[in-house]
């Protein structure tokens, strides 16, 4: 058998009153939380939803995602995660494209999910932040059979060109994400403790954190709304000894009052993905709290985890380490022949972890792969010494005058500036050149540069056509769900 939520099961008979899920006091143990999923997954086959069919949860990060989560799964469903943070036309899309039965909203939410819900013909179920009640059906106390290459979960891409995508996550992807991020990435036992602040309806915080935690026996201590104080807050009270976090985390901990003398001795390992890390603030981390800080690679697309600096290997701040285990990755040219060391190209991926297509597309489906290679569309480089390093997204790259301007690179020369808190480096047209590189920048609070100090300081590191022209400050920058500073939102001012 190889539905996921066989893992649950697993876990629930050999540590039946371990904590599972924590909210504040809030405590779920493994034995409630497969008592609990098994009658929503009882409910669900009442209300005629069967293997295959698609079940939504819009749901933050409060006890009743993992429950719901595993009741759709124990049920063969296939679970369609979405942002609470939506509004009605964006959750009629999804809602219509899945063409799901049944979503799950949270009680304390708005409005848009019932508008949305009642306009696409989709029964909607609000449930508390603790979970569903007044259930009906026959628990489903056993997963139902599902086979590796089945659909587990939908996750809907970005969407950063046209209307976003379906990612088609197996259940022998999932499972065998989990394991490894488990196994070999954070190394955690039933002792451990992962803070829960990445959203779980994202692959990073679904996989790294619940099914990774499940997978172990750990505890999730949940954070649904991400806050650095209060994170610094519930790593002390917790003990929480695994930090996954995006780099704009680290860095709002790192800047953050609350963090002169906050404990946070619990800790000894931190993972973080979803954008490139800044090497400054992995190295401040490092050094004020005492921890190590892996980063890594993945999409959506790859469940997430494609690469990663792991504990047991060579660490080296500044790449995404090495490809994972049952995972292989290239660096190729637009031939797909592999290009030489240290050379840019584009990253393709493959392996168990890499999605089986997008939901009813088989054309984009097709784009997306040659000879089985999964093409991401992130320029990347290999060393001699096999660490891979994102450069940037291809649709990042600014062309200023005919020489090729890297996004990342400039971020980061502007991040070794002692005042800056967050940076977004972007193209703008220009007559002439044809782009011009500007950037947005976010000081950190009670710090002082103007736009040309920082101009200069970023001039004497780069190539003369690399340093941005155009430089303003603003308070913060545009961000998606994680936290990941969101470069196609960030438009210059009209003076740029």
């Amino acid at each position: 058998m190889t539905n996921l939520a066989t893992n649950l099961l697993a876990t629930a008979r050999s540590l039946p009153e371990h904590p599972a899920i924590k909210l504040d006091d809030y405590v779920v143990d493994y034995a409630d939380l497969h008592t609990r999923a098994a009658a929503v997954a009882g409910d669900l086959r009442s209300r005629g939803v069967d293997p295959g069919d698609r079940v939504g949860l819009v749901l933050p990060n409060v006890p009743a995602y993992p429950i719901v989560f595993y009741g759709a799964l124990l049920a063969g469903a296939i679970v369609v995660p979405l942002n609470p943070l939506l509004k009605r036309a964006e959750l009629e899309y999804f809602l219509n494209d899945s063409g799901m039965q049944i979503v799950y909203a949270w009680d304390g939410g708005s409005d848009e999910v019932s508008q949305a819900a009642d306009s696409a013909g989709v029964t909607e179920i609000e449930v508390p932040a603790t979970g569903p009640t007044e259930l009906s059906g026959i628990p489903i106390t056993e997963p139902v059979n599902r086979a590796a290459n089945d659909t587990a979960v939908i996750l809907y891409t970005s969407g950063t060109t046209g209307r976003p995508k379906g990612a088609e996550l197996t259940h022998h992807n999932l499972s065998s994400n989990a394991s490894t991020t488990a196994e070999t990435l954070i190394e955690i036992t039933a002792d451990d403790v992962i803070m829960g602040c990445l959203p779980l309806f994202h692959v990073f915080g679904l996989t790294c954190g619940l099914n990774a935690a499940v997978r172990a026996g750990s505890t999730l201590t949940l954070l649904p709304r991400f806050d650095p104080a209060k994170a610094l807050h519930v790593v002390a009270r917790d003990k929480v000894t695994v930090f996954e976090g995006v780099p704009t985390m680290y860095a709002a901990i790192l800047h953050s009052p609350a963090a002169t003398g906050a404990d946070m001795s619990s800790l000894r390992t931190c993972i973080t993905g979803g954008s490139a890390m800044p090497v400054e603030v992995l190295a401040n981390f490092e050094s004020q709290f005492g921890c190590r800080v892996f980063e890594g690679y993945g999409l959506s697309e790859t469940a997430p985890v494609a690469s990663f600096n792991q504990p047991s290997r060579p660490s080296r701040p500044g790449t995404i380490g090495f490809p994972v285990r049952g995972c292989e990755m290239r660096v190729v040219d637009d031939e797909g022949h592999d290009v030489p060391e240290d050379e840019n190209g584009e990253l393709v991926i493959r392996g168990e972890n890499v999605m089986k297509g997008y939901w009813n597309k088989p054309d984009a489906t097709a784009e997306a792969f040659v000879d089985g290679w999964f093409r991401t569309g992130d320029v990347a480089t290999k060393d001699r010494d096999g660490f891979f390093t994102v450069v940037d997204r291809k649709k990042d790259l600014i062309i200023r005058g005919g020489y090729n301007v890297y996004p990342r690179e400039v971020e980061e020369s502007l991040y070794g500036h002692p005042a800056v808190a967050e940076a977004a480096v972007i193209g703008i047209k220009h007559a002439d050149l044809g782009e011009e590189v500007g950037a947005a920048v976010a000081l950190k609070p009670n710090n002082q540069a103007d736009p040309e100090e920082l101009k200069a300081f970023v001039k004497k590191n780069l190539a003369a056509y690399k340093y941005p022209r155009k430089v303003w400050l603003v308070d913060s920058l545009p961000k998606g769900p994680t936290g990941k500073i969101l470069r196609r939102e960030v438009t210059p001012p009209s003076n740029a």
